[in-house]
């Protein structure tokens, strides 16, 4: 069984919390027993997150190897400048080493999102922009700590495919069975 899930901002991607207070969690979307999440999405992102109850598949999905695209929308602080684009083009040193080359387009508008709760700040004197940003890995917060070296700050964060997995309509918290192929 492979599932698609927006997950909303500010919830786990686990089925458990056990800090004080607790936060948000996969086990209030209604998921079906033994699924797990192939990968995992910050807790203040949002988007796609597949997920499973085969270990094979779940591999499939994360494993660097494979290099499986992911997708994001990425509202940045900023005006993004073409040497600020190509920088992620060509791929960012960080603390970690030199990621792999992002594709990476700016948006002429905002993409059709539902809001955010709570809302983006917004500042009348800081522009912002949205880019489409594509990685084939994996590291942790990578792409906030991507667009944060080329001096374009994350504001908001959504996963939209993994590989020709697409989020679609799906609205924060909902779920639909998907193909184990995504083709």
């Amino acid at each position: 069984m492979l599932l698609a899930l927006n997950k909303p901002f500010h919830v786990l991607c686990q089925f458990t919390d056990r800090s004080v207070p607790a936060r948000r969690t996969l086990a209030e979307f209604g998921l079906p027993a033994g699924v797990y999440p192939a990968g995992r999405l910050d807790h203040d992102s949002e988007g796609l997150l597949l997920l499973t109850d085969d270990g094979a598949l779940a591999h499939r999905i994360t494993d660097p190897r494979h290099k499986l695209r992911k997708t994001y929308l990425v509202q940045v602080e900023g005006t993004p400048t073409d040497a600020q684009l190509q920088a992620l083009r060509d791929g960012v040193a960080l603390n970690d080493g030199r990621t792999r080359p992002a594709h990476v387009r700016l948006l002429e508008t905002p993409p059709p999102l539902w809001p955010r709760d709570p809302p983006v700040r917004f500042r009348k004197t800081v522009p912002d922009a949205w880019l489409e940003l594509a990685i084939s890995e994996g590291r942790n917060r990578q792409v906030r700590r991507m667009t944060a070296a080329v001096g374009l700050p994350t504001l908001r964060l959504v996963r939209v495919a993994i590989g020709d997995w697409q989020l679609q309509a799906l609205q924060p918290g909902e779920w639909r069975t998907l193909s184990d192929s995504p083709s």
